[in-house]
């Protein structure tokens, strides 16, 4: 993602050029071809699509603007690409610090039900005691009584 981030758009004869910080350069890639293309050297591939069958029929200027259209439509793919990948980079930030604030929740609600399981345990020991305490007190409560008829 940082080197997405790290793309920026150039203009080179009217055509928007995306070039990363690595050195590539779409501009010399251009340049290269219009070269090859006024030397009439066509690419190797028969089967790519990039220049259609009849490309042998028309002219260099017109392959040259096809080409720069085609780079058009692909940049803005790219572009397109670019955008998706650095909303997706957004949202995932934002999920992360979701993460990050439900997990110190979770561990707080975790010191709170520790807590409170602690002091459930507090109370059942003096209710325990208490209810001895009170048993006794009833039984002398018991003898009293069997004392006074």
């Amino acid at each position: 993602s940082s080197k997405i981030r790290n793309t920026e758009v150039q203009s080179a004869d009217g055509v928007a050029v995306l070039e990363d910080c690595i050195g590539f350069s779409l501009t010399k890639t251009i340049s290269k071809v219009e070269e090859k293309l006024k030397k009439g050297v066509l690419p190797d591939c028969q089967d790519d699509d990039i220049i259609p069958r009849v490309g042998n029929e028309v002219g260099a200027e017109a392959q040259i603007r096809f080409l720069k259209a085609k780079l058009r439509v692909m940049q803005e793919d790219l572009a397109n690409v670019v955008f998706e990948c650095r909303k997706k980079d957004d949202e995932n930030q934002n999920l992360e610090t979701r993460l990050k604030d439900t997990e110190e929740e979770n561990t707080r609600l975790q010191r709170t039900i520790s807590m409170q399981q602690s002091q459930t345990e507090k109370y059942k020991m003096l209710s325990q005691e208490a209810n001895k305490k009170s048993e006794g007190l009833q039984q002398e409560v018991t003898a009293l009584e069997k004392v006074l008829q």
